[in-house]
């Protein structure tokens, strides 16, 4: 049950691999953010994670490596 309602599995969840996100901007399923640095940033607000900014930097550099 989730939020008083059943909660039926339709299958497993497809998630895309990180592998060359660098190269294929822009970001989201509306292409709304244009830099992997906007997308982190988004991110940050919206799951209100307070990554401190050298943890946001450090991100994008992990994501530009991959």
């Amino acid at each position: 049950m989730i939020n008083n309602m059943m909660a039926i599995g339709d299958g497993p969840i497809k998630t895309f691999a990180l592998r060359g996100v660098k190269d294929n901007p822009p970001y989201m399923h509306d292409e709304r953010l244009l830099t992997l640095d906007d997308t982190v940033e988004f991110f940050n607000l919206i799951d209100g994670t307070k990554l401190t900014q050298q943890e946001k930097k450090d991100l994008v550099e992990f994501l530009r490596a991959l």
